[in-house]
């Protein structure tokens, strides 16, 4: 039976009435989160991952951890490690953390350099050691602290353990939790570091747990509830009146902790030995807090951007390494905390570029150097009070990849009791 022309409008109507509804829901429960928009925008993201990652996920090529050498595109099939004629560079190993030159060993391994820039040692980092559940192509070696007897402790991003392994990479202990980014060491024994939004201190010999200190429960409502505007920052307002302040997506994302030892507290007067100076990326935060009370005992917002590794200095100053994320130039800031003077000691220049818009560590060394590390790009450099390299090095993988990684450390020539470590299985091996 042929349908009138009203009924053929009536149906027309409808669908055009429905797609109307369909794009207007579409756009309201996108904006709210509403079914199906969370789950689109998962699929989408899924997609992209996997697409741009099955052979780092197949185990095949680390995708997920290669980076350009540079900023330009342009990669020199040369790049290696280059000394600067006429420089003079600090005396000692240098070690490097990050991803490893052979996966079919360790996807993780840290590398040890001596001051001609050859390779003496490494430890082959092997995460399905510590962990069954997380595959260690998914996961990057983050943390890392050496030690006198050739072992070295790490962490890992997106992964959840801390382990100490001997020289050869042998697992000394190892534990599991939401552990990540920096490890220090405090001089008493201990190793402080991330768990969550959590400061804790581990026994370095056992790994065992001696002490925590938590963001959320101990430092946000000290002092009477007053620090809690210094924290609340990335939050979402309630709905009505009685409702509370719940925070959005990674509000701190935590980074770097450290212990102000005794033979340092005199140059802070307004600190006390114990005291813990963090890091909170997220709202941009550089902090000491008193861990018995969880009060702050100085703080400042900036002018830092996404910053990473604040460091204590004799002088009575803290060092920043400012990713500025989003400038194309990554900064090391030095600050007096009671005078709050401020300087930049590292910029780098057009012959010198220094930028990376995650991740990175600095050091100081003895002759007034400094030791950086350009996660994003591969890549280590030493350079002079001055501004000047002393010396580059590309953690390369490839013709136009470079290896991340996540962590330069000098040592004296002494640091080791028994000196350069030595495995037999790694020699056997190479």
């Amino acid at each position: 039976m042929k349908k009138s022309s009203a009924d053929r409008l009536f149906f027309g109507g409808f669908l055009i009435s429905l797609v109307f509804i369909s794009m207007i829901y579409g756009i309201v429960s996108s904006w709210w989160g509403w079914f199906p928009a969370p789950q689109i925008g998962l699929a989408h993201r899924t997609y992209l991952d996997v697409s741009t990652n099955w052979k780092n996920d197949l185990g095949l090529e680390p995708t997920r951890h290669l980076v350009p050498p540079n900023d330009t595109g342009d990669a020199s099939p040369d790049r290696g490690y280059a000394l600067a004629p006429g420089a003079v560079q600090q005396p000692g190993y240098i070690l490097v953390a990050g991803l490893s030159d052979d996966q079919e060993t360790s996807e993780h391994v840290v590398r040890m350099f001596d001051a001609a820039g050859d390779e003496v040692h490494r430890w082959p980092i092997k995460y399905d050691q510590f962990d069954t559940d997380i595959p260690p192509q998914n996961v990057m070696l983050h943390g890392m602290e050496v030690f006198e007897d050739g072992s070295v402790v790490t962490t890992f991003d997106t992964g959840q353990a801390i382990a100490r392994v001997d020289a050869c990479g042998e697992t000394m202990w190892s534990v599991i939790g939401g552990f990540h980014h920096s490890i220090t060491r405090s001089g008493d024994g201990g190793l402080w570091t991330w768990e969550g939004d959590n400061m804790v201190r581990l026994d370095e010999d056992t790994g065992e747990h001696t002490d925590t200190v938590s963001i959320v429960r101990d430092v946000v409502p000290a002092n009477d509830g007053e620090q809690r505007a210094i924290f609340d920052i990335r939050t979402v307002e309630p709905g009505d009146a009685q409702g509370g302040l719940t925070y959005a997506y990674d509000p701190f994302h935590p980074n770097d902790v450290e212990m102000l030892r005794p033979e340092m507290a005199d140059a802070f007067p307004m600190f006390e030995a114990g005291d813990l100076l963090f890091s909170l990326r997220e709202p941009n935060l550089v902090a000491v807090v008193d861990p018995e009370t969880g009060i702050l005992r100085w703080w400042q917002h900036g002018p830092w951007l996404k910053q990473h590794d604040p460091d204590f200095h004799a002088d009575g100053t803290i060092t920043v390494f400012d990713n500025a994320t989003g400038t194309d130039r990554s900064l090391i800031r030095r600050i007096d905390p009671e005078t709050g003077e401020m300087s930049i000691d590292f910029a780098g220049s057009d012959a010198v570029p220094f930028y990376t818009w995650r991740r990175g560590k600095h050091q100081y060394l003895p002759n007034g150097n400094i030791l950086l590390t350009n996660a994003e790009h591969g890549r280590v450099l030493e350079v002079d009070p001055a501004g000047n390299v002393v010396w580059t090095r590309d953690m390369v993988w490839d013709a136009t990849n470079n290896l991340i990684i996540t962590e330069a450390r000098h040592i004296p020539e002494d640091f080791f009791d028994d000196g350069v470590p030595t495995c037999s299985v790694l020699a056997d091996a190479q």
